[in-house]
């Protein structure tokens, strides 16, 4: 797990090219899986993107050498984006990469919005419940005796033929490249991707005590509003939720609560 540096580093760039990965979709997830291999294949690469002593423009330059003719500019400004910021390990360039790669696969679901975020990550665990039911499964899944094409054929048969091309995609690297873990293992990570984009449409709802149709409805006016996107509501009542409504969307918090604003005043009057 990323911790310091390089988790601040994704994070600061899973913002930084937020709308890439949105327009781009599955088809750029598939070229950043494709760099990752030649970034996970090449060590001396992964040596010189992450050195603290290389500048950013060399680090670019660098990129634009290896991939600037073999890439769309979606996939290039990403991983020029990745290759200019710090990294406190080797490997955690790779495992950016792939993370990035992952929600730009669920960027494309998200075009459905909360359902087909939610198809998406059925579609994973579904998956996984197949896969961890049968040790024969298991086997023949990670059998390097086995030619890849099948098993990812396999694979494709366990997910079904009306699966998305994101969880077709996201299935084919579990199989075909884990990075050192187990298919199912891998499924797992993509699948904790996408259960944080799908929280980015559940507003969680924390109120003193239950609302009627009619407020609730402009409270989802409200939401909407706020932040852009038709939001699903999960409405919990909460009696420390004094005269107000607490709202969570992914890490975005809008507390009206008096008990929140008792809390600030004391705070303030303690100070």
């Amino acid at each position: 797990m990323m911790t310091g540096a390089s988790r601040d580093s994704l994070a600061a760039s899973l913002e930084a090219v937020g709308p890439v990965l949105d327009e781009g979709g599955v088809a750029l997830a598939r070229e950043l899986f494709g760099a990752l291999d030649v970034v996970d294949e090449h060590g001396a690469l992964r040596r010189a993107l992450t050195d603290p002593a290389w500048t950013t423009e060399r680090r670019h330059g660098l990129v634009d050498s290896l991939f600037g003719a073999r890439v769309t500019p979606g996939a290039l400004q990403v991983l020029k984006d990745l290759a200019g910021r710090r990294w406190s390990a080797e490997r955690d360039l790779g495992d950016a990469l792939e993370t990035v790669a992952v929600h730009a696969a669920a960027a494309e679901a998200a075009r459905g919005g909360h359902a087909g975020l939610a198809a998406l990550l059925g579609e994973l665990l579904a998956f996984n419940r197949t896969v961890e039911d049968s040790h024969e499964v298991q086997r023949a899944l990670t059998d390097q005796r086995a030619p890849l094409e099948a098993r990812a054929r396999l694979a494709g048969r366990l997910l079904g033929a009306s699966a998305s091309p994101a969880g077709r995609l996201l299935v084919e690297r579990a199989v075909s490249a884990p990075r050192g873990l187990k298919p199912s293992a891998a499924i797992r990570k993509a699948a904790d991707v996408v259960a944080e984009w799908q929280r980015l449409w559940i507003a969680e709802v924390a109120v003193a005590r239950p609302l009627q149709a009619e407020q609730q409805e402009r409270l989802a006016l409200g939401l909407r509003r706020a932040f852009g996107r038709d939001l699903v509501m999960d409405v919990t009542v909460d009696p420390h939720v004094v005269g107000g409504v607490r709202v969570q969307v992914g890490n975005d918090v809008v507390d009206g609560s008096m008990a929140s604003r008792l809390h600030d005043l004391q705070r303030r009057m303690a100070g």
